[in-house]
């Protein structure tokens, strides 16, 4: 299987109606792979601009060191529901190095369940602590949205086929 997707293919996938939906969800979970050449897979908050997904950093993140040395990454939006529904994407980080704030930080954090109190305190604390941030630019290259009903894994596709063949 190819890494990389024409752009109108990865635009049908992207375009779904259960693919907007995941892209406007919290969470992503960001793989790469670390400097010492072990894989990472983490948690971190999201947001999707139409054409790229944005998650925010600190500067000292050591994440960004591994980024620099390998770009290449994988994203995981899913539920928690069964059957499950999953958007995996793949594509290369492009570190942004941004002085305050970025808007999409504050943008992919206002999802949350927080009353305005809370929110006003929350974003004093954070303009208080970050002098700047780094923004993790992910232009997707290859999509795949899997809900378990008109979409599976690749394997269990091919699984489906072959009984099908079987059967005939």
């Amino acid at each position: 299987m190819s890494n990389t997707m024409h752009a109108d293919e990865i635009d049908a996938v992207l375009s779904r109606a259960l693919s907007r939906e995941l892209l406007a969800r919290d969470l992503t979970r960001l793989a790469y792979v670390a400097k010492d050449g072990t894989p990472r897979n983490i948690p971190i908050a999201f947001t999707w601009n139409g054409s790229q997904v944005v998650m925010c950093t600190t500067p000292n993140s050591p994440k960004l060191i591994s980024l620099r040395h390998n770009p290449a990454v994988a994203l995981t939006i899913d539920t928690e529901v069964h059957p499950p529904k999953m958007l995996l994407i793949r594509g290369t980080a492009e570190l942004d190095a941004v002085d305050g704030i970025p808007e999409e930080y504050l943008e992919m954090n206002g999802s949350y369940e927080m009353t305005p109190e809370q929110r006003v305190a929350w974003e004093a604390e954070v303009r208080s602590l970050y002098d700047s941030m780094v923004r993790i630019v992910v232009t997707p290259t290859w999509a795949k949205l899997i809900d378990f009903e008109t979409t599976l894994p690749t394997q269990v596709e091919e699984l489906v086929r072959q009984r099908a063949e079987r059967t005939r």
